[in-house]
């Protein structure tokens, strides 16, 4: 089921670390990315590297000018004010780099399971399953789990999928999430994995009640 073709969207994370894997920049765009479409948190990291590329230079920041840079993400001055305070940390307690240990990343600032994996992966290339709105919907509907909360996803997924599918699974299904299985209107008749999925299936048969939606 995984190896379903994956859409032709690129995600803003995966656009961003082609461009350089730098853990710090991973991290940063990754705290950019809440609430705040892709092209908004790869227009605003552009921006922001473009003038602070390092956790000393983002730390001496003048909160004014990293609000003018970032101000295409949503809540830009209050993730000024954290992006600032995240380069202190790193400065302060790391000397100036991003740690590769899951609770080390957790000890950050607005770093919750999901940037800390972003970090994991996208950054250091290391198996982790980051789990975001896409991640943990399009699993709860294709029935692989039956999850509340996006950490109940990442334990029951890491129990039960091989290492070699962690690297890829975020941007596969991101991907998948943007261009078919949207939160709403998803594109069930053009899904390849229809056959696959109970939401889907019930979906376009109408006994979920939302056949014409």
């Amino acid at each position: 089921m995984l190896e379903s073709k994956a859409p032709e969207a690129v995600t803003a994370l995966d656009e961003l670390s082609e461009e350089s894997s730098d853990p710090f920049r991973v991290l940063i765009s990754t705290i950019l990315s809440h609430r705040t479409r892709d092209a908004n948190t790869t227009r605003a990291s552009r921006q922001l590297f473009s003038v602070y590329a390092t956790p000393q230079s983002l730390a001496e920041a003048n909160p004014e000018e990293i609000e003018r840079l970032i101000k295409p993400v949503g809540f830009y001055r209050v993730k000024s004010r954290k992006i600032r305070e995240v380069a202190a940390v790193l400065l302060d307690r790391f000397g100036g780099r991003v740690p590769e240990r899951m609770e080390d990343l957790l000890s950050l600032p607005s770093v919750g399971r999901k940037t800390a994996n972003c970090v994991l992966v996208y950054g250091f290339g290391q198996p982790a399953i980051p789990v975001d709105t896409h991640v943990h919907r399009i699993m709860n509907r294709l029935g692989f789990v039956s999850t509340k909360k996006p950490e109940e996803t990442e334990s029951q997924l890491t129990n039960m999928l091989d290492r070699r599918y962690w690297l890829e699974l975020n941007d596969l299904l991101v991907r998948f999430g943007q261009e078919i299985c949207k939160p709403i209107g998803p594109r069930c008749p053009e899904c390849d994995l229809l056959k696959h999925c109970p939401y889907g299936r019930a979906r376009i048969s109408g006994t979920d009640g939302s056949a014409t939606r």
